[in-house]
């Protein structure tokens, strides 16, 4: 059953209800999420007295870089996080203490519920686009964008299904 405790529903939740935070605090205007994924490495091996199959076993995982996309305002938390592994200013060096932060994913329903929610572990910024391609003849939204390496995830299993009214 898809659905342990709303029996009933027979669709899956939508992919546009979503919060970003970090430092404890929601990220504002957030509009778009890359996935979160995980790829484990295939090592590959045969005995000597093996048939000519090869065994696998799993090997080193990597977890792909997660982009963050938002419309520009004056809100500069992008580019404060981003700044903190490269400044122009000073001796530009990396913040070692705090350049790296955990941050939190959360999935809405329609009705506003947390139904689901990710963690993901100690990213940083590696690339930020601070402004896109300009198009005076274009009828769009202004975005910003910064890419996060990090390493692992993990689903929040204390956010449980709540009953839907």
């Amino acid at each position: 059953m898809e659905f342990s405790v709303n029996t009933h529903r027979i669709d899956p939740y939508k992919n546009f209800k979503f919060r970003v935070s970090w430092d404890g605090k929601i990220v504002a205007g957030v509009s778009k999420v890359s996935g979160l994924k995980a790829t484990r490495e295939v090592v590959s091996h045969r005995h000597g007295g093996d048939l000519s199959t090869k065994r696998h076993s799993p090997g080193v995982t990597t977890f792909e870089a997660i982009t963050l996309e938002r419309g520009i305002t004056h809100d500069h938390t992008f580019e404060d996080w981003a700044n903190k592994v490269y400044s122009v200013e000073g001796d530009a060096g990396v913040s070692l203490r705090d350049f790296r932060k955990d941050i939190v994913i959360d999935l809405y329903n329609l009705q506003g519920v947390k139904v689901l929610s990710w963690q993901v572990f100690r990213c940083w910024v590696s690339e930020m686009t601070a402004l896109p391609e300009l198009d005076a003849n274009g009828n769009a939204v202004a975005f910003e964008t910064i890419v996060l390496q990090n390493e692992g995830f993990q689903r929040d299993l204390a956010v449980a299904e709540v009953a839907e009214t």
